[in-house]
């Protein structure tokens, strides 16, 4: 399943709609009812590497492709089949 626009216009809305309030776990509430579809996965902001592909309540979202063996942040929606929601520290 690939990130589709609608998804990806689905997403924009819900950062806009928060306008940087709320929390990490909200946040994933809110996307999993807009993309029930879509598998979340977890990790500290620390341990990404990667520009996130959108930023929003406390979290790094980036694309991932889980379609193999072998997870990865992807930067091509085409090949998006997850999302990992990496939590930032507050400063």
């Amino acid at each position: 399943m690939a990130l589709e626009a609608e998804a990806i216009s689905r997403i924009d809305a819900l950062i806009e709609a928060l306008g940087g309030e709320g929390d990490a776990h909200t946040f994933e509430q809110a996307l999993v009812r807009l993309l029930p579809g879509i598998a979340c996965r977890h990790c500290d902001a620390s341990d990404v590497l990667e520009e996130p592909f959108r930023q929003a309540a406390g979290v790094d979202l980036h694309m991932l492709d889980a379609s193999a063996h072998c997870i990865r942040v992807t930067g091509d929606p085409a090949e998006a089949t997850a999302l990992l929601l990496a939590s930032r520290v507050p400063a």
